[in-house]
């Protein structure tokens, strides 16, 4: 709910690299009911927008042409008026070379009010990415912001005299790549010694990110032999030469990889950490999001010797039902408390309850192996899962003439999702993530995409769905599923 005056948003995106958006922005973001983004947002960004949301992309009009700066700023005020929350959503910083002070003033003679939430420009990011701090004490103490781009293909009005002269100092040429011999030519012929180091570099703090050191003389025949495109930076600086030494991002193991975390959202932070602290683009897309049943009826505990969790969710779901009936745990107090794996059992002992039993391997499989094994003829065990689980527990139970019930205390909903053609890797924690990332895909090549699956089970859910390069963790725990997406690499 929006307790400001607040109507619209102007949110930088960041460079690309999803961890790179600001909290604010992110918290706007996810609040808000219309998009209306650019197409230099990053795809990891875009998968952070509300379901539910309005979206408009103003990147591109008739599959070629961006939509006129007049009528994105009349989207925005349409939708203002409608009483809806607007996000703007730009890339980089909507104030550098973002043509947010043209927006905000349509927005200030409609009388809507609006906020600025900054960004992480590219000029920054994506040299730091590459190794190349923007300034430095021995060679670089002013850096230049300069628009290399002309609606006529020609340079704009810059002053490469001024430029040229310029002692240790940074220059930083957005939207260039077009224009790139004559902006090093004019500063060639303005002065500047045509060895002054210098780089390009394409869609900086991505996992496509590609970089060419140079000199200034020979940038735009660099450019030329190996295809730079759009969106890509031009630095101009002794600092260029700093690259091959500090270029940090590339000695990380999963570098140039981009993945996609399928896990429910609110669970998904974890991993995403901890793959993009090895250098991963990562995209949160999340497949599935599960849901409390609150009209499952909680039986008489004293009747059950065991109870046995799944999963987390389970967990959670009990403590809901426990308090939406006015029931507490104390009810569990003769009972003895079995656990998929390590993450299940945590969560168990954090609200007071002791695992009795948890199997050395984290799947459901061996779970019902280990239970058909303590679980004795005068016993009765009770199963709180999903709506859908995995049949392979019963199986096992029921071979063994195990005395049970299962009670369906959340279900799993699909979620839809766009996911780019161009993923590397896509991590699995259950084989329901990999069903609904396959219904929500149906267009991918999934023989392009490694499949990272945390168990035996989530793998053979892969395989049905056509995924060829299938790699599945040592152990069902985030470090070990981590391990096998460095060993995918």
């Amino acid at each position: 709910m929006n307790y400001s005056n607040t109507q619209v948003w102007l949110v930088g995106a960041g460079p690309g690299d999803a961890g790179l958006l600001t909290l604010r922005g992110r918290e706007v973001l996810e609040n808000a009911q219309v998009v209306v983004y650019d197409r230099l947002v990053g795809a990891g960004v875009l998968a952070l927008m509300p379901e539910s949301a309005i979206k408009v992309d103003v990147g591109k009009n008739s599959g070629t042409h961006p939509v006129p700066q007049r009528e994105i700023e009349n989207i925005l005020i349409k939708y203002a008026r409608e009483n809806l929350r607007v996000v703007r959503l730009k890339g980089g910083d909507p104030f550098v070379f973002g043509r947010g002070g043209e927006e905000c003033e349509a927005l200030l003679n409609a009388n809507i009010n609006f906020e600025i939430v900054p960004g992480v420009t590219s000029g920054v990011a994506a040299p730091a990415y590459a190794g190349i701090p923007v300034t430095h004490r021995n060679s670089a103490s002013s850096l230049h912001f300069i628009t290399a781009h002309a609606k006529t293909g020609e340079l704009p009005d810059i002053n490469f005299d001024a430029l040229a002269k310029l002692k240790n100092s940074t220059l930083l040429f957005y939207m260039g790549v077009e224009t790139a011999g004559l902006v090093c030519g004019q500063l060639i012929k303005s002065g500047m010694d045509e060895n002054t180091p210098a780089a390009v570099i394409e869609r900086g703090t991505t996992s496509k990110q590609r970089k060419i050191i140079s000199r200034v003389k020979d940038l735009a025949s660099e450019i030329k032999a190996n295809n730079i495109k759009s969106p890509a930076m031009i630095l101009v600086g002794e600092v260029a030469g700093l690259s091959d030494s500090l270029d940090w991002r590339s000695k990380l193991k999963l570098s140039g990889v981009k993945i996609a975390v399928t896990r429910p959202k609110v669970r998904a932070g974890k991993l995403s950490r901890m793959l993009r602290d090895l250098g991963a683009e990562v995209l949160e897309l999340p497949c599935i999001e599960t849901e409390i049943i609150h009209d499952a009826v909680l039986p008489e505990f004293n009747n059950y010797n065991w109870l046995a969790f799944t999963s987390i969710t389970g967990v959670e779901a009990l403590f809901n039902l426990l308090a939406e009936s006015a029931r507490d745990i104390r009810e569990l107090i003769n009972i003895k408390i079995s656990a998929i794996g390590k993450a299940t059992c945590d969560a168990l002992r954090e609200r007071g309850l002791k695992v009795d039993y948890m199997p050395e391997v984290y799947d459901g499989e061996s779970l019902a192996q280990g239970l058909a094994s303590l679980i004795n003829k005068s016993e009765k065990l009770l199963m709180l899962r999903a709506e859908t689980g995995s049949r392979e527990l019963n199986k096992i139970l029921d071979l063994n003439n195990i005395n049970y019930d299962e009670l369906a205390v959340y279900k799993t909903k699909y979620l839809k999702l766009d996911a780019p053609d161009d993923l590397d890797m896509a991590v699995f924690t259950s084989a329901s993530t990999v069903k609904a990332f396959k219904a929500a895909c149906e267009d991918l090549n999934l023989n392009n995409i490694k499949s990272i699956c945390i168990g035996k089970q989530t793998a053979s859910e892969a395989e049905r769905a056509g995924f060829t390069k299938i790699y599945v963790a040592n152990k069902a725990d985030l470090n070990s599923l981590v391990q096998a997406a460095c060993d995918a690499r």
